[in-house]
């Protein structure tokens, strides 16, 4: 008995002294993660310097036109993808091997040059009243000026040495205005098609401006991120984000109601729940994770990753998996978060025709949910019938679930990269994105 009694007395100081390891574990884990930085306050410069310039690259002669470009910049955003583009450039500048040659072409050239046309200015510009020393007036004939040669840059000496704090290029955090550009670009779109009276709890830009000036404002700034994407100097960065803009597009239009009429001969409804997972993961792709995939691999370009170097990889797969897993959410908090934090009931991409990842795997459990699918929510009660549906399904738990694991593979690819804050910041962006409630 006394043995019993010696060996449970054993039995509980060593319960207790791991007890006391795991609390101090936990101590130091939660401590470490208070010690991590903010995403947004390890580039809190580079951001602020984005809003402040933004708004010069989006001047325009005509009033209405500079109004509706710049509307949806006035007002708060979350800036995801400049971020993202900000912090892979800070994670990775140094590290490829044209790196020195990149850090010598920005002391020489400075940001000055990427605000300076390759075209002379009163071709390119044509007359713009607030530029008269740079734009050509349409009152008289317009004559032959002489050409000019443009200034060469230096070349770098053997010796020049790069400093020892990487920091971020000029290209890189003109390339983040661009990419954000493309994005809002998009909404000033996305909203006249689905018709929304509501943008981060403000007027939407069809609403406050109409259709017509809402199109092309979308357009004009499309136009904008073009010019300022050919300065950069770098074709394989052009190349990839002018792709960008043609995924925005096919998304779009796999996203549109009627591309899924038979009559349309364009694509059959899906007609099983595989087929259409795989039109709804495409989709997702090329409308949300392409422009974040590559604008992060463009951000590590610019940095001097040469072809061959995994960094650019590492990007590319980052921003996709995180793109995935930030739509993916988007798409559960349309069903669990509702009026209180977006502003519209829940289910209300149902309202629009489209099945997300909670309706289409309610679908694999609820074979009734297939034909309202099909016909897009047309009928009167199939809203409410498929908000039903969702909510008697697993549909949103596992539609999470895919995102967490989306998001554990880009945290994953993290690790290839060298400790800095930097990749800390993208580490708790990957956690952030699956507990987010906006």
């Amino acid at each position: 008995m006394r043995r019993w009694a010696d060996a449970l007395a054993r039995s509980t100081s060593k319960r207790r002294l791991y007890s006391v390891v795991a609390a101090q574990k936990a101590a130091v884990a939660d401590q470490a993660k208070t010690r991590r930085p903010d995403p947004a306050a390890v580039v809190a410069p580079e951001l602020d310097h984005l809003r402040q310039s933004l708004l010069t690259l989006l001047g325009s002669a005509h009033p209405g036109l500079d109004e509706i470009a710049k509307y949806y910049f006035l007002h708060p955003s979350k800036q995801m993808r400049p971020l993202l583009v900000l912090l892979f450039a800070r994670a990775t500048n140094g590290l490829g091997k044209d790196w020195r040659e990149r850090r010598w072409a920005a002391e020489c050239d400075g940001e000055k040059e990427l605000d300076l046309p390759l075209t002379r200015g009163d071709v390119l510009n044509d007359w713009n009243p607030s530029m008269p020393d740079t734009t050509s007036s349409f009152q008289s004939v317009f004559s032959l000026i002489p050409p000019t040669a443009r200034a060469e840059r230096a070349a770098m000496p053997d010796n020049w040495q790069v400093g020892t704090a990487p920091g971020l290029l000029p290209t890189q955090r003109r390339l983040a205005q661009i990419v954000e550009m493309i994005h809002v670009a998009s909404l000033l779109h996305d909203d006249v098609i689905d018709r929304s009276a509501l943008r981060r709890g403000v007027p939407s830009a069809p609403a406050a401006f109409g259709n017509k000036l809402s199109v092309l404002g979308g357009d004009f700034l499309l136009g904008r991120a073009s010019t300022a994407l050919s300065r950069l100097g770098d074709l394989e960065v052009v190349e990839l984000i002018a792709s960008v803009i043609a995924n925005l597009v096919e998304g779009e239009i796999l996203q549109m109601k009627e591309v899924y009429t038979p009559e349309l001969g364009l694509v059959a409804t899906p007609t099983a729940s595989g087929e259409a997972w795989s039109v709804y993961l495409k989709k997702t792709y090329l409308k949300t994770a392409s422009l974040m995939a590559k604008g992060c691999r463009a951000s590590v370009i610019l940095g001097g990753c040469a072809q061959g170097e995994v960094w650019k990889e590492v990007a590319y797969a980052f921003g996709r998996n995180f793109g995935l897993a930030f739509q993916l959410v988007d798409d559960v908090l349309d069903y669990e978060a509702g009026e209180a934090t977006l502003g519209k009931p829940g289910g209300a991409d149902l309202q629009l025709g489209l099945a997300t990842g909670p309706a289409l795997y309610a679908w694999e459990e609820h074979p009734e949910m297939g034909p309202l699918i099909q016909r897009k929510f047309e009928k009167e009660g199939d809203v409410e019938l498929a908000r039903d549906l969702v909510r008697r399904s697993s549909g949103v738990a596992r539609t999470r679930e895919l995102a967490r694991a989306h998001s554990e593979k880009a945290r994953e690819l993290l690790q290839l990269l060298p400790d800095s804050d930097a990749k800390v910041s993208l580490e708790l962006m990957t956690e952030r994105v699956i507990t987010r409630t906006w």
